[in-house]
C-alpha cells in the first residue's frame, strides 16, 4: 500500500511540474484535480503501456528505444482526454502533439529522478 501511495505522489508531483514548466499545458490549480489526474495517469500507464509496448516492439527496437517517447506522448494525451471527460481540466493547447510530447517528457524525467531518490522506500526496505 505504501508503494502505491509513493507512486501516486510521484505522479502527482511530476504532473504538477509539467503544468508549471510548460506554457502549453493548463490545469485547474486545485490539489484534488492533480491527485485525480495522477491516479488516472497511473492507471493509464498500468493498463495501456504494456499492451502498446508489445504491439510496437519492432518500432522500439528499430528506433533504439526512441519510440517510447511517442508512447509517452500518447499516454499523456490520453490522460488529458480521460481527465477532461471526468471534469479534471488538464488541457493541452495547440500544437497538441508537441505540447503532449514535452509534457510526457517532463513527467518521465521527473518520475525517473524521484524514483531514483525514493528507490529504497519503493522497494519496501
Amino acid at each position: 500500500m505504501t508503494k502505491f501511495i509513493l507512486r501516486w505522489a510521484i505522479n502527482a508531483i511530476a504532473l504538477y511540474l509539467a503544468v508549471l514548466i510548460l506554457p502549453g499545458i493548463d490545469l485547474r490549480s486545485d490539489l484534488v484535480s492533480i491527485l485525480w489526474l495522477a491516479l488516472i495517469f497511473g492507471l493509464v500507464n498500468a493498463l495501456f503501456r504494456p499492451l502498446i509496448q508489445i504491439l510496437t516492439c519492432p518500432l522500439i527496437i528499430l528506433t533504439l528505444g526512441l519510440f517510447t517517447l511517442v508512447i509517452n506522448t500518447f499516454l499523456f494525451w490520453l490522460t488529458s482526454v480521460i481527465g477532461q471527460s471526468f471534469g479534471f481540466g488538464l488541457t493541452i493547447s495547440d500544437p497538441v502533439w508537441w505540447n503532449a510530447f514535452l509534457g510526457g517528457l517532463v513527467v518521465s524525467i521527473v518520475s525517473v529522478v524521484m524514483t531514483l531518490i525514493l528507490k529504497d522506500e519503493l522497494r519496501g526496505k
